[in-house]
């Protein structure tokens, strides 16, 4: 394929977020297209370093192509859960800064045959590493509670147990392939009052996705990773798509920035604990020009933390 098409998302503010030094070193968890690397090379002298991670194939292509000619940006195919040992394996042990955008890019969901959209009828894939369990597994194989869980809890649809159920019984006459194939058991589902505020299949969808990439389950430990690997000063930005993920990325950076944890009612601090960081800001959201401009862009938040001494 000739690109990865990716529409990046408060790309200007998570670059600033990351308050670059010019001659750091740092790392993109999410490269994608590499936008957001791109974008940061602008602001690095010649003795700057990028590091490119994606475990998307099509992505790492993409940016071996776009950046052959700039030897400051190494590209590796991996996950950013294993950050401290890719790095480790490029002989790196403190970066200056570290950015992660974790949705879905818009190359994934707009190859059809990737099965990442419901607005498409495509094999029910959704794997970001084109390898291992894909959603078409799941939907055949897991059980009616599994099934139940895993939408309820990662795409927050209270509809979760009839869906389950009528995946379970539309599988018994025939496997379920394709992304079409499942709209269709999710739509009938539901009732026409839930069907008229949003697309219905977009939390199963959401939830399925995460289950095949891990997404959830792997955060919080990537999140004190990626943290681990700066140095002082060093700083981590992190883009979320929802509550799920913002949460996680939320509680992490504030125990990062927590103190004595002692009882209030003790005379003098014995745990020993202080903070590790502190944040620049909240949160940040796009504008309204963004969203205007990219619909996709709706839900992102923007979080970032300062490594303190």
């Amino acid at each position: 394929m000739d690109g990865f098409n990716h529409i990046p998302v408060l790309l200007n503010e998570t670059i600033d977020a990351l308050d670059v030094k010019r001659d750091g070193t740092y790392v993109d968890c999410t490269a994608g297209g590499g936008s957001h690397s791109a974008a940061l090379l602008d602001r690095l002298s010649e003795k700057g370093r990028i590091v490119c991670i994606d475990r998307d194939p099509e992505a790492i292509d993409c940016l071996k192509r776009r950046f052959t000619d700039d030897p400051r940006v190494t590209t590796v195919k991996g996950n950013y859960v294993d950050i401290i040992n890719l790095l480790s394996d490029l002989g790196l042990v403190g970066v200056d800064g570290v950015m992660a955008d974790l949705g879905v890019s818009s190359h994934q969901l707009d190859t059809d045959e990737r099965g990442f959209s419901f607005h498409k009828d495509a094999p029910l894939d959704m794997r970001m590493s084109l390898e291992g369990v894909s959603a078409a597994d799941i939907v055949n194989n897991a059980s009616k509670e599994e099934l139940k869980r895993i939408i309820f809890t990662y795409g927050e649809e209270k509809y979760a147990p009839s869906i389950a159920e009528n995946i379970v019984k539309a599988r018994e006459k025939a496997p379920i392939r394709t992304t079409f194939e499942l709209v269709d058991i999710i739509k009938s589902s539901m009732p026409m009052k839930a069907k008229r505020d949003a697309h219905p299949a977009r939390r199963t969808f959401q939830a399925l996705r995460i289950e095949v990439n891990h997404e959830i389950e792997d955060l919080e430990a990537a999140v004190n990773d990626m943290f681990t690997v700066l140095k002082p000063g060093g700083r981590l930005a992190i883009i979320t798509f929802h509550s799920l993920e913002d949460r996680i990325v939320k509680k992490s950076f504030n125990s990062f920035c927590t103190g004595c944890t002692c009882p209030p009612e003790f005379p003098v601090c014995v745990c020993g604990k202080k903070p590790r960081g502190r944040l620049p800001f909240k949160s940040r959201a796009p504008s309204a020009e963004e969203t205007q401009n990219n619909y996709r862009a709706h839900s992102a938040r923007l979080r970032a933390i300062e490594k303190i001494t």
